[in-house]
């Protein structure tokens, strides 16, 4: 995380350089069968992605709640 800044950048270009698929500000992880299921908070609620593995993910703080 960058200390000037906080736009993701780095796993949006690792993504792009592997291409790969990528889940950004993931806050909730749910490994399915050879893929990935990542919850993330946006604007309009929640959005829900389903990625094939592999994938580049990103963590939002919530990702870490017990």
């Amino acid at each position: 995380q960058a200390i000037d800044d906080d736009c993701n950048q780095t796993g949006q270009l690792l993504a792009a350089i592997l291409d790969w698929p990528q889940g950004t500000f993931a806050s909730r992880v749910q490994l399915e069968d050879g893929a990935v299921r990542v919850e993330r908070e946006v604007d309009g609620g929640l959005e829900t992605l389903r990625l094939r593995l592999p994938a580049v993910l990103t963590a939002d703080l919530r990702l870490n709640e017990p």
